[in-house]
């Protein structure tokens, strides 16, 4: 089984907020897990892809860069995207196709957008996808707390399915490179 790694809009700003908008719930613990969670797919020999948002700082500068203290490994492709989908107007889909990527370990921000659409997209497509519970994150919303969304969205994530291909939730500590999707089936 070949997998990938998919870190999804985990930029600097869009981590730590600006003049507009509030940081993401539990920031460090966020860096820390995806941090742990790179090591674990270099450890596996697992493809590691970043995908940054364009509107994120305006596209440029600091801010638009993935956060500082991830260790992004050098030879990570990384992908910009327009859109909320990872997948729509990018070469995401071609790479993971090139790769023969059947598993994707998804983790980022924001959880209700970015990381929703990502995992909806790809059980479409014929991947399994594990999505790391406690490795994505948001900030409050006007109705919602942060809190809420990410707990909202791992329950609503776990076992959603697309007829054969199917999400999971776990947690970063977790051995997420062996897939446990087959004992679900």
């Amino acid at each position: 089984m070949k997998q990938a790694l998919l870190v999804i809009d985990a930029q600097q700003e869009l981590i730590e907020g600006n003049e507009q908008e509030k940081s993401v719930f539990r920031k460090e613990k966020l860096v820390e897990n995806i941090n742990l969670v790179i090591k674990k797919a270099q450890e596996s020999d697992s493809l590691i892809v970043f995908v940054r948002d364009k509107d994120v700082a305006g596209g440029e500068g600091k801010g638009f860069q993935i956060h500082q203290d991830i260790k992004v490994p050098a030879d990570s492709p990384v992908i910009d995207k327009k859109a909320t989908n990872s997948f729509y107007g990018t070469p995401l889909m071609t790479l993971l196709k090139e790769k023969k990527i059947d598993h994707l370990v998804i983790m980022g921000c924001a959880t209700q957008y970015c990381i929703d659409t990502a995992v909806r997209t790809a059980t479409a497509n014929y991947f399994d996808v594990t999505l790391v519970g406690d490795g994505h994150s948001t900030a409050d919303s006007e109705n919602l707390s942060a809190e809420q969304i990410i707990n909202h969205t791992n329950e609503t994530l776990h076992g959603y399915d697309n007829v054969v291909h199917f999400s999971i939730v776990r947690k970063a500590e977790e051995d997420l490179f062996q897939p446990i999707h087959d004992n679900y089936r």
